[in-house]
């Protein structure tokens, strides 16, 4: 037997995905239209903008992300390209990679974090009381509390 959603399982789980998938879809067109950055290039400014120093190893990057490693590394290049970051060996072990905000990255961070601050308020805590905005500041806490346990094996 196919093994089924509760009704008040699919309405969260189906729910989180759809507000997910809209949520991302116009943070992505907002951001490529307004500032030429992907949603996950303005999460590595994002990233560096608060590691205090503006300084991250690569694999540090990557294993917050949703992307790959490789996919990080991908955007990175696409950052650097445009001037934003920089890259370079780590000093400490001269193995990995240390990815650096430039100045224009960070100008053009400000800029778009501001903006998406704006856009995050309208299309997403409009919606929510102040009250209601903790609840669910709650409830996602006590799921990440959740997954961050060591897995059951």
């Amino acid at each position: 037997m196919t093994a089924t959603f509760t009704e008040s399982e699919m309405a969260a789980w189906g729910g989180f995905l759809t507000v997910y998938g809209r949520m991302d879809r116009r943070i992505e067109h907002h951001l490529q239209e307004e500032f030429g950055v992907s949603h996950v290039e303005f999460e590595i400014l994002l990233r560096l903008t608060w590691s205090g120093d503006g300084r991250m190893r690569l694999n540090d990057l990557a294993e917050g992300s949703v992307l790959s490693r490789s996919g990080v590394s991908r955007a990175v290049d696409r950052l650097r390209a445009g001037g934003l970051v920089a890259r370079s060996v780590a000093a400490e072990d001269r193995r990995g990679a240390v990815i650096e905000l430039t100045e224009a990255g960070r100008r053009l961070f400000d800029r778009a974090m501001s903006a998406h601050v704006d856009l995050v308020r309208r299309e997403f805590l409009a919606a929510l009381s102040p009250a209601e905005q903790a609840e669910l500041a709650r409830l996602l806490g006590a799921v990440k509390t959740h997954q961050d346990r060591p897995p059951v094996r």
